[in-house]
Order: structure tokens, then C-alpha cells, then sequence
């Protein structure tokens, strides 16, 4: 038998599974990590520890358990959540913690600075985006203008999946659809790094060296052979950001096809045979030359029922925690008794992209238990997604079908607030691992073992989510005063702690 490894490193923990010709996991690993929050508005990793340290644990515990011979696995894919920054110096050790994707709002003055200087038609011509939490390159130049000693010893600027590959193989390269996230650094006219902002940002030679996510970057060596259990010589890809692998891992190839990814935010992708313009959304090359992807995310989901529970769920012990809550929010009906949160408790991406918006809970009277709140905090995470589909729509974007995927779907009330808010129906494909999965899936494609095609019979639609008609009107109705409680807080948002 063949075999492929794939490791995903998330927000709160890393996944890995290691699959066989026909799709079938025959080895599967976690460990859990926390997001690191040193103060408001940031957002850090310990790439020694979180990225590296658990990507090398999970590899050794997956051979072990599948009791294959590491010669056996014939290529090895990797993703980690992105766009990140992480500088490294000249031996590609971290100079310090790595600022995160769109939930790390420190750069918000460096966004306005530079949206001002180079202006928004510009931007959305070389990088056919807009400068937001989630752009790279407002990251860096915070780098260099708080942290000059830092940025004096950057050798290079990497992204999770990127050091993760330096790791393996001693190169320093990055797919194009993670580059296209240091917008205005990524030029997608050529698909190429531009050196126009080389001394105002950083320059092309301190980024990666660019890919596709399915070319091969290098070989395992022997260094990290030793510290993986990998075998010396193994095939490692280009790699990716997670979201992209877990899109791939439950069949979004085809234009019309969004991913809706249920994880620490919802982060959805499309997948286009055009570009789509709109500065609300994000765009990048897909995966695959010759497709396109329109993108966008929210800035909690996950985090914020992990928040709720930490918070009020103390009296719930155990793995089944969230399965509690949700119970217990089962309970409540639809529209939760008039509560409706807003769920901007780290800012907010998609659609309205305000580093400054916060949280509400909205609505409460004594009557109100746990469960009305849980649900409405479910609801409020819908109602952000809904406004997020209804961007797609406004932007005349080709949306056919949606897949959902992550351990999200596994929350009855959640999901399906999201189809009855939307009016969408969500497949839900067999397995629901997410990007590890994909990324043994890409490993197999990358060396020829499978075609981009087979991943339909690797991992076929399940079940379905569809749409309650009954609950319409009520969320019509919360929906409208979901979206008058922002437009009516916004400009106090930004002086709420001072």
C-alpha cells in the first residue's frame, strides 16, 4: 500500500491523518494549543512549540499507530492558518511570536496609512483586494516601525505553512494562494511578488520563493527525518492555508462551489472561473492554475462559543461541554427569546471589516437562561454568515452549491440556524476531518497517485442541511435588527474601553 501524510495546524489545535489510495484514514492525531492574547487586539502562535513541536509529535504518533514503515508514505502535505507574519532570521529561527491572521488587529493604523497612500483602486489593481486585518503586508510594516530591531535581523517574512516547510526540506517557499495574502505585496496580474514597496514594506527577497500548492517544495532531510519519523528523501508540497486544504477535502473544485468552514471563525471560499471584484471580499488564484477564489471570513465563531463556555459553562466538566451547551440551547426556540449578539468580540471581518467592532448581547430580560443567550450567540454567528452570503450575491458571484465542514457541523442547533438564516442548503460530505485530510488528498495528487477529480470518491456528500421555511420569518425579523444594532453602535464601538 501507499500512503499520505497530511497535518493541519489550526487556531486552537493540530490535526493529522495519514491516508491510504482509496481515501480510507488509517491514522489520525491531535493536540490542542491556545491562541495566545498577550493584549487586546492581538493575536500570536509560538511557532517552536505550536507549529513545529506539534506537527513533529503528531507525525511520530501517526506511524506508530498505522504500524507502516515511514518508507510507505510516499508524500507529505502541510497547511497552518494564514495569513500569518512571522519573521525568522538567517538560520529560520522565529525572532519572536507569530502575528496571526485576520483576528490580530494590531496593524490598523498601518492599513489606514497605506490604504491613504497608495488608494483603493490601486490596491484592488495590483492585489484585487482591499487592505484589511487579514493583508500581510500592513503586519510587516507594523514590524518595522514598532519592532526596528526585529525587523534589521529578518532574514525572511513566513507564513505557518512556509516555516513548516523550511523545517522539512530547508527551503523557504509558499504557495501562490497563501502569497496573495500580503496584499499589495503579491502582484496577481503576474502572479508574482512586486518590488514597488520594497523600501516602504519589505522587499521580494526577504519573502518565499512561490509555488503552486500541489508542486514539490523539497524532501524530507535528515534533520527533520530525525525529528519527525519521517523517512529521508519523502516528497513535501508546496502546502497552504488550512482553509484551502478544507476546501479541497470535501470536494469544492468546480466554480459555483463555496466552502463553509466551520472552525475557530467561519471562513468560506468560492471557487470562481473569473475573478470577482468586490472590495468587501477577498481575492486569490485558486490552488490550480486557471481557477480563481473569492474569499471572505469572520473574525469569531468558534472562539466565541469556546469564550461562552469558558465563561458560562463552569459547571460542565468533560470533552462534552459544547455538546451540553448546544442541548441546552435545543431548548430554545428559534429567534432565543428575543437575544441577539453581536459576535464582533475580536473585530469584525467580512463584509464590514472594522477592527474597532464589538460584541453585544442585546435584548436580555430576567426571564433569559443560559440557553436563550447560547443560542442567541449561535444566531448572531448565522447572521454574520448571512451577511457574508449576501455580499457573495450583491457582487454577482456564481454561487451554486455550499458544503460545510468542521467540527461546527456537528452542532444541530448552529448549523441550522446558518441554513435557515441564509435559505441555503448545506451538504455535509462523509468526513468532516477537514484540511489534514485534504492535505493527504493533495500529497496524492502532487505525486500523480490520484487526480483532483477522485477526491468525490474519497470523501462523498453524506447528508444535507436544508432550510426551515417555518423559522423565515422570525430570522428575517432578528436579521433586520441584528444589522441596525452595528449601524446604530458603530461610532461608539471604538470608546467602548475608554
Amino acid at each position: 500500500m501507499r500512503y499520505y501524510l497530511g497535518i493541519d495546524i489550526g487556531t486552537f489545535e493540530s490535526k493529522g491523518a495519514i491516508v491510504d489510495g482509496d481515501g480510507r484514514i488509517v491514522a489520525s492525531a491531535k493536540r490542542p494549543h491556545r491562541m495566545l492574547v498577550p493584549q487586546p487586539g492581538w493575536a500570536e502562535h509560538d511557532p517552536e512549540q505550536n507549529w513545529w513541536g506539534e506537527f513533529c509529535a503528531i507525525s511520530k504518533e501517526m506511524i506508530a499507530s498505522a504500524g507502516i514503515a515511514a518508507s510507505d508514505i510516499k508524500a507529505v502535505a502541510t497547511s497552518g492558518i494564514g495569513p500569518c507574519m512571522l519573521p525568522v532570521d538567517i538560520d529560520g529561527a522565529p525572532l519572536m511570536n507569530a502575528v496571526l491572521y485576520g483576528v490580530d488587529t494590531r496593524a490598523a493604523a498601518e492599513i489606514d496609512a497605506l490604504t491613504s497612500e497608495i488608494g483603493l483602486d490601486e490596491l484592488m489593481r495590483i492585489s484585487g483586494n482591499s487592505l484589511t486585518s487579514q493583508s500581510v503586508g500592513p503586519k510587516i510594516l507594523w514590524l518595522k516601525n514598532n519592532r526596528p530591531e526585529l525587523f534589521a535581523r529578518t532574514h525572511k517574512v513566513l507564513n505557518s505553512s512556509s516555516f513548516l516547510i523550511h523545517r522539512l526540506t530547508g527551503r523557504y517557499v509558499l504557495d501562490h494562494y497563501s502569497a496573495s495574502s500580503s496584499h499589495p505585496l503579491y502582484d496577481i496580474a503576474t502572479n508574482s511578488w512586486t518590488d514597488r514597496f520594497a523600501d516602504r514594506i519589505v522587499s521580494p527577497e526577504r519573502l518565499p520563493d512561490l509555488l503552486w500548492t500541489t508542486d514539490i517544495a523539497g524532501t524530507v532531510t535528515e534533520r527533520a527525518a530525525a525529528e519527525t519519523g519521517l523517512a529521508v528523501g519523502t516528497p513535501v508540497t508546496a502546502g497552504t492555508i488550512d482553509a484551502a486544504s478544507e476546501a479541497v477535502s470535501v470536494g469544492v473544485q468546480d466554480s459555483g462551489d463555496m466552502m463553509m468552514m466551520y472552525g475557530s471563525t467561519m471562513f468560506i471560499i468560492l471557487v470562481t472561473d473569473r475573478r470577482v471584484e468586490d472590495a468587501r471580499l477577498w481575492y486569490a488564484p485558486w490552488l490550480f492554475k486557471g481557477q480563481h477564489a473569492c474569499m471572505s471570513g469572520t473574525a469569531t465563531s468558534g472562539t466565541l462559543t469556546r469564550w461562552f463556555a469558558d465563561q458560562f459553562g463552569r459547571d460542565l466538566s468533560g470533552d462534552g461541554v459544547m455538546r451540553d451547551l448546544a442541548a441546552e440551547a435545543a431548548g430554545s426556540p428559534p429567534g432565543a427569546k428575543g437575544v441577539i449578539v453581536l459576535p464582533y468580540f475580536s473585530g469584525e471581518r467580512t463584509p464590514i471589516h472594522d477592527p474597532h467592532a464589538k460584541g453585544m448581547i442585546f435584548g436580555l430580560d430576567l426571564t433569559h437562561e443560559r440557553a436563550d443567550i447560547y443560542r442567541g450567540a449561535l444566531e448572531g454567528i448565522a447572521y454574520g454568515v448571512n451577511a457574508v452570503v449576501q455580499t457573495y450575491l450583491e457582487a454577482k458571484a456564481p454561487l451554486q452549491r455550499i458544503v460545510a465542514v468542521g467540527g461546527g457541523t456537528n452542532n444541530p442547533v448552529w448549523s441550522q440556524a446558518i441554513s435557515d438564516v441564509s435559505g441555503w442548503q448545506q451538504d455535509v460530505c462523509e468526513k468532516t476531518m477537514g484540511a489534514a485530510y485534504g492535505n493527504a488528498f493533495l500529497a496524492a495528487v502532487a505525486i500523480g497517485d490520484a487526480g483532483r477529480g477522485d477526491i468525490v470518491r474519497w470523501n462523498p456528500v453524506a447528508r444535507h442541511i436544508a432550510p426551515n421555511a417555518e423559522n423565515a420569518p422570525v430570522y428575517a425579523k432578528r436579521y433586520e435588527t441584528f444589522k441596525q444594532l452595528y449601524s446604530q453602535t458603530k461610532d461608539l464601538m471604538p470608546h467602548a474601553a475608554d
